[in-house]
């Protein structure tokens, strides 16, 4: 990874995605605390929860609209969008009133997944670059063996997603203790401050891909027809849509299994919380050294999170409770890095911005399917029965996702391959990746 991420385009990349990731937890916690601490109901919080969640389905559409456009910049635009929202918020927070907050937080939603959906494909295409760029030039000073083109993508991935890990740990822990000290509108002020550095960060990213295919609605018909065309992947991604069900219906449940099951108050599910984001970093670091394998950590990620909801279960104290979110942690840090990585090298480089997008997409809806589905279940029943029937059924996917195995789809559709798709083609060449007379460098097919 040293060898790859020193490149100046990936850096600022990594840096921006981190910024944004962090503004966007950050916000979620502050958010979150204000709402609670005017309306006393945990109802409206979930309410807060969710309600972004359906419209950011809206986000390939809008990576696609992103990529239709030549001129730099669009990718800057969106940043400054979220910017001025997050400032909105800021005055709505200084004079609270709930249904605006609510109306900008569900417009807001495809905006932040689009954001994270182009970062994340502009990373991968940078990280190819930088790894063909680092091969060429150490094949002529050294006999040992370079990084691929694939191994430098993977490298990538993981520092995002170790970034992921990181900022989804430290953003709730500093919005409690900002909206303490200085409130909620103040934080929200801070979280509009590192949006607007965010946009600075991708003013020069260039996002604009050319197609035969001049209209939104064209440019998704491709992504459709990529997938009816590619079964593994499309299952793939539907087994990860069940899955993120049974993994995100935990919220509701942990706060009532800390309190009213395991008795051990509100410090003691900031503690569970705690571990379970330190076992998050831990699985991103279990991910950077382990390329080449998504399959086997895709599967065993998703066992793990079946595993430690079960583990919750049958715990009959905090100790084992927060043996059972470490392992739960580890694999939510392996799980979905796994997941992109594999969709990544399955999915042509012109369509990896908006498949990308879908992912994204995915990740925002199936969440509020589960987030009621616990919350219904420990109303109707216990926090343990729903931890048992969430990590029965989170584990039940496993089987699917070892039945889909490795990286799915046709071998030669990978991030890392460059197709011409019109006349006078800037495709997805990134400044990155050297060009020599024979034109772009190509990249040695997924096995």
């Amino acid at each position: 990874m040293r060898a790859i991420l020193p490149a100046p385009g990936l850096r600022r990349i990594v840096l921006a995605y981190t910024v944004t990731k962090l503004g966007t937890w950050f916000g979620i916690g502050a958010l979150t605390l204000a709402v609670y601490n005017h309306t006393h109901s945990a109802v409206w919080v979930s309410v807060v929860m969710i309600i972004p969640l359906l419209p950011a389905l809206l986000a390939p559409a809008l990576v696609a609209r992103v990529e239709l456009s030549p001129r730099r910049g669009t990718l800057s635009v969106l940043g400054g969008a979220q910017a001025a929202a997050a400032a909105v918020l800021a005055v709505l927070l200084w004079h609270f009133w709930l249904p605006g907050i609510l109306l900008l937080v569900a417009l807001n939603g495809p905006v932040v997944n689009a954001i994270g959906a182009l970062l994340r494909s502009e990373a991968a295409r940078a990280g190819a670059g930088a790894g063909a760029i680092t091969r060429a030039s150490q094949s002529q000073r050294t006999r040992a063996e370079p990084p691929t083109e694939q191994q430098a993508a993977h490298s990538a991935n993981a520092a995002l997603n170790a970034s992921l890990a990181v900022t989804a740990v430290a953003g709730p822990a500093l919005a409690g203790i900002t909206v303490e000290r200085l409130g909620a509108a103040a934080a929200m002020c801070l979280v509009a401050a590192g949006f607007a550095v965010c946009a600075l960060l991708m003013s020069t990213l260039d996002p604009y891909v050319e197609e035969a295919e001049r209209s939104v609605r064209a440019r998704l018909a491709a992504v459709r027809a990529h997938l009816q065309t590619a079964p593994k992947l499309r299952n793939l991604l539907l087994t990860q849509a069940a899955a993120l069900v049974f993994f995100e219906s935990g919220f509701p449940i942990e706060i009532a299994y800390a309190k009213s099951t395991l008795r051990v108050g509100e410090s003691g599910w900031g503690v569970m919380v705690a571990v379970w984001g330190v076992g998050m970093i831990a699985g991103s670091l279990i991910f950077a050294r382990a390329e080449g394998r998504l399959g086997r950590m895709l599967t065993a990620g998703t066992l793990a999170v079946g595993v430690a909801y079960v583990g919750f279960a049958c715990a009959p104290s905090l100790a084992l409770a927060c043996v059972a979110a470490f392992v739960g942690g580890v694999g939510n840090g392996v799980q979905w890095a796994s997941l992109l990585g594999a969709v990544q090298r399955a999915t042509p480089e012109r369509l990896l911005g908006r498949m990308m997008g879908a992912v994204e997409a995915i990740g925002a809806a199936s969440p509020a399917l589960g987030l009621c589905l616990g919350g219904a279940i420990t109303a109707i029943a216990s926090p343990r029965i729903a931890f048992l029937a969430m990590g029965l059924g989170a584990c039940a996917t496993t089987a699917s996702f070892a039945i889909i195995g490795g990286t799915p789809g046709p071998s030669r559709a990978n991030v890392l391959s460059h197709e011409p798709h019109g006349p006078g083609d800037r495709g997805h060449a990134h400044p990155a990746v050297s060009r020599t007379a024979g034109g772009t460098a190509q990249a040695e097919p997924v096995k």
